[in-house]
């Protein structure tokens, strides 16, 4: 039962995005350009975000120990804006010189089912090919006999700490893409209003609202559990949807070009020159 909820978890997480694009496409006509545009923007921002990351952790600037409150806030503040500021600057890029025109709401929403969906279905892929090679491996004695005992030791304690997991434990990936995916929708909105309302404080506002969302997941499942964590998303998440509906704007209606007026009969008679005409001819 465990390992058939495990990857009922990670099915839900390749499912659970491309349901809500085929919900965004059938009730908005919003292309599926846009959801590969969206795809493609996050994994080239995440080219950038997990090598400055590592490259800051390994310059020990970050606190290595969070048991301090002080040491948690710094970490948790830094990986929330610089998943803020490459993820968010990454779409603004794309609604500027990729997706020029994508200028609807619906549209918006189709690039942030993209950018968040694809996060899902690659988390949700990863665990399933690490929870396949576990299996694989506690199952083949050749493979196990070369593992170090140490290591073993560190196998065994994570499949008994899976075997352990409630139910409702082993489908928190998936209820917490619901969640993110969410969230990408509103910050593809927000980001959008930079190009339809002339401004880019709007580009700050989804960068500050994507750090905090980040702090939020990291300094709650340091303190509070997995479980508090999910709870405090869930609030998070419906004001993301506040956002989104309040955002949302009819989509602009194309312009129909004016027909072009009838030509005017011309009387043929009327163009018979005058023997006046004539004569003032001569001496031009």
């Amino acid at each position: 039962m465990t390992y058939f909820l495990l990857f009922l978890n990670f099915a839900l997480m390749l499912v659970i995005p491309i349901g809500v694009a085929m919900f965004i496409h059938r009730r908005t006509g919003a292309t599926w350009r846009l959801f590969f545009i969206g795809a493609v923007t996050f994994v080239l921002s995440q080219v950038f975000h997990i090598p400055f990351n590592w490259l800051v952790q390994r310059t020990g600037l970050l606190p290595g120990d969070l048991e301090s409150w002080g040491n948690l806030l710094i970490t948790a503040t830094f990986l929330g804006l610089s998943a803020g500021v490459f993820e968010e600057t990454a779409r603004y890029l794309t609604y500027r010189y990729w997706a020029k025109d994508a200028r609807s709401w619906s549209r918006g929403l189709m690039l942030g089912a993209g950018h968040g969906g694809i996060e899902a279905i690659l988390l949700g892929l990863l665990g399933a090919v690490n929870i396949v090679g576990l299996l694989v491996t506690l199952n083949n004695e050749a493979l196990l006999s070369a593992i170090p005992a140490e290591q073993q030791a560190v196998i065994n304690a994570s499949l008994a700490n899976l075997v352990a997991t409630p139910w409702y434990g082993l489908l928190l990936g998936a209820a917490e893409r619901v969640f993110a995916i969410t969230a990408h929708l509103a910050l593809s909105v927000m980001v959008l209003q930079v190009f339809r309302r002339g401004s880019l404080r709007w580009l700050f506002v989804a960068i500050g609202y994507h750090a905090v969302f980040n702090m939020i997941a990291v300094i709650a499942v340091t303190r509070v559990g997995p479980y508090a964590t999910e709870g405090l998303l869930a609030v998070f998440s419906l004001l993301s949807l506040f956002i989104i509906f309040r955002l949302r704007s009819p989509d602009p209606t194309p312009v129909e070009p004016e027909p072009l007026p009838q030509p005017s009969v011309v009387d043929t008679a009327d163009l018979e020159p005058t023997e006046d005409v004539i004569d003032r001819s001569r001496y031009q």
